[in-house]
């Protein structure tokens, strides 16, 4: 078998996901067949100018505008398309709302499917074998190892990501924001809250750490 070959490629790669990769990058650019420039300008783009800020700005509209809200519920594809946070691992998007009776949360348990569009880059947890296992499993324990513990009688709903749809949480809306803008409201959504693995942030305590 390749593997078992000692001068086989794959067996000079180290054992470490980031130096294999970093391996892979070094020997594909020496091959001329990628652009590490190209690369850098693609991870910045989804992790700084895009991160989860687009998806943000979605949760944030969807508290302010109940119209808004309820267009995103029927057909979020057709709307961030409007928005135009639309392309590549962006198709098919399903909105699910947050509320006192259900917590949703959403995992990918043959790969990482993740709408990246909204989202930006994965992070690596979402991608690990035992998160993916554990969510569909005790997605209540998942929730406590990230902080977050629900009242008895909410119910957790688990969804699964794949390459047909993707999912966005809107997660509930805290308390004390009802006079807030949307500029402010965008700062309280974080990546996990729309995973569905954290909550949005309180106000007063983002004003604490400020």
């Amino acid at each position: 078998m390749p593997h078992d070959d000692p001068d086989h490629p794959h067996s000079l790669l180290p054992p470490d996901p980031a130096l294999r990769i970093k391996a892979l990058e070094t020997i594909l650019t020496r091959k001329g067949l990628i652009d590490p420039a190209a690369l850098d300008e693609i991870i910045d783009t989804y992790e700084n100018k895009i991160g989860p800020r687009n998806g943000a700005h979605v949760v944030a509209r969807a508290w302010l505008d109940p119209a808004f809200k309820a267009r995103l519920l029927e057909d979020a594809t057709a709307l961030v398309s409007e928005l135009g946070y639309y392309g590549r691992q962006g198709e098919h998007m399903v909105a699910v709302e947050n509320t006192d009776d259900i917590h949703n949360m959403v995992v990918c348990t043959l790969c990482s499917c993740y709408p990246w569009p909204l989202l930006g880059i994965p992070p690596g947890w979402y991608k690990s074998d035992a998160h993916r296992a554990r969510t569909v499993r005790e997605p209540r324990a998942v929730l406590a190892d990230f902080g977050v513990t629900l009242p008895e009688k909410t119910a957790v709903r688990v969804w699964d990501s794949t390459a047909e749809i993707r999912y966005l949480v809107i997660p509930k809306r805290p308390a004390g924001t009802e006079d807030m803008d949307e500029a402010g409201l965008i700062a309280l959504v974080t990546r996990d809250s729309m995973i569905g693995t954290g909550l949005a942030l309180d106000p007063q305590a983002s004003e604490a750490k400020a």
